[in-house]
C-alpha cells in the first residue's frame, strides 16, 4: 500500500519507517527544503538515525496523487490550513490516519471535526486516529510500542491496525471510541506539562504519583463531555499515553514543563524548542472549555494562570494544596 505522510517531523518520519519495514511505500510531503534534503539522503531529519526505503517531496500535490492513506503528521495548530490546502488539490476520495493530539482552542474541535469542516464530503472516504505512549525516538530505535488505531468505520480501523502492527516491536488495538481516544491523547499534553513543572519545581515522585491520579480524572471529565467512554480514558490513549507523557524526558511537554519549572520564563522555553509543544495549545482548549461549559478541571486550570498569566509554580501549587478540603471520588 501506498501511504502519504503530511509533515516530515520526528513522528511523522518515523512512522514512515515503521510502513517501509511492514512493506508499504511511504512518501512525506513537508515544507523544510532541509528536512526534505535529509530524508532522501537517508537520515532522520530530527534524531540522524539511519532511515531506508522512504522518499520525501516538496510538492503537495505529488504527495495526494500518490497516496491510498494520508498519514497527517503535523502540529495541530496548522492542520486546518493544510486540510484547506489538501481539499483544493484532491481530485478523488482520501482517507486520512491521523497522528496530531489537540483540541482547537475557541472552537474546541477535534482533528476529525476539523477534517470533516475542511475536506468537501465527497472527497472523504474515511478517517482513523493512531495514538497511544509512544516516544518516536524510541519506534525509530525498533523497540516495543503498543497503540490503538481508533474510527468510527470499523473496516477502516481494522485496516490502519493491520497497517502499523508487526510481529517485531510494534502492536496494535482498535477502538471504535474516536471520541475518547482523540480526546486522551490531546488532554494528557497538558497534564505533562504540569509533571513536568512539578519535577523543575524540586517536588518528588510523591507529587507525582498524584498528579498523574488526579489529571487521569480531569481526562476523564473532557472525554465524558465529548461524548466519549469514561472506560477509554483508562487505556492505552488515556492512562497509558499519560503516564510516559507525563513521567519521561523524551517527552517535549514534560521537558517544556521542567524548564518552567526550574524558572526560565514561558516564552523563551517555547521559542527556544525545536518541536511544536502541543500541551500548551491543549492547556488553552481546556481553558475555554472550562469558560464554556463550567466543566471543573483545577489543576489544567491553576497551570493556565502559569502559562499565560505569569503565576508563579509556588503560587500555583498554594492554590491546588488551599481547595476545599473533600472526599476522593472516582469520576
Amino acid at each position: 500500500m501506498k501511504i502519504s505522510v503530511i509533515g516530515g517531523g520526528s513522528w511523522g518520519t518515523t512512522l514512515a519507517q515503521v510502513l517501509t519495514d511492514n512493506g508499504h511505500e511511504a512518501l512525506i510531503y513537508d515544507v523544510n527544503p532541509e528536512a526534505v534534503k535529509k530524508i532522501n539522503n537517508n537520515i532522520h531529519p530530527f534524531f540522524d538515525n539511519k532511515i531506508t526505503g522512504i522518499r520525501a517531496t516538496l510538492d503537495l500535490k505529488e504527495s495526494i496523487d500518490y497516496a491510498d492513506y494520508i498519514l497527517l503528521a503535523v502540529p495541530t495548530k496548522f492542520i486546518r490550513d493544510s486540510l484547506r490546502e489538501i481539499n483544493k488539490l484532491a481530485t478523488r476520495k482520501l482517507y486520512f490516519i491521523n497522528v496530531s493530539k489537540g483540541i482547537e482552542p475557541v472552537t474546541l474541535k477535534r482533528v476529525s471535526e476539523i477534517v470533516t469542516d475542511e475536506i468537501n464530503p465527497d472527497l472523504l472516504g474515511a478517517y482513523a486516529v493512531l495514538t497511544g505512549p509512544s516516544h518516536a525516538e524510541e519506534v525509530i530505535e525498533r523497540k516495543l510500542t503498543v497503540l490503538t488505531a481508533a474510527s468510527d468505520v470499523e473496516w477502516f480501523r481494522k485496516s490502519v491496525q493491520q497497517l502499523f502492527s508487526n510481529k517485531s516491536y510494534l502492536r496494535v488495538y482498535t477502538s471504535d471510541d474516536l471520541i475518547g481516544c482523540e480526546v486522551g491523547g490531546a488532554i494528557k499534553n497538558a497534564i505533562a506539562i504540569v509533571s513536568g513543572m512539578m519535577t523543575g519545581y524540586g517536588l518528588g515522585e510523591n507529587a507525582r504519583a498524584a498528579l498523574i491520579t488526579r489529571g487521569i480524572l480531569e481526562i476523564v471529565r473532557v472525554v465524558v463531555h465529548y461524548g466519549g467512554k469514561k472506560e477509554t480514558a483508562f487505556g492505552l490513549t488515556g492512562i497509558g499515553d499519560l503516564i510516559v507523557t507525563a513521567s519521561s524526558y523524551n517527552s517535549r511537554n514534560f521537558n517544556a514543563g521542567l524548564k518552567i519549572g526550574q524558572g526560565t520564563p514561558v516564552e523563551q522555553v517555547l521559542s527556544e524548542s525545536k518541536m511544536v509543544v502541543e500541551g500548551v495549545r491543549a492547556i488553552q482548549a481546556a481553558k475555554d472549555l472550562c469558560l464554556q461549559t463550567g466543566i471543573e478541571l483545577p489543576i489544567i486550570e491553576i497551570t493556565y494562570e502559569v502559562i499565560f498569566n505569569h503565576m508563579s509554580v509556588k503560587e500555583a501549587i498554594q492554590n491546588l494544596l488551599t481547595r476545599e478540603l473533600k472526599e476522593e471520588v472516582i469520576a
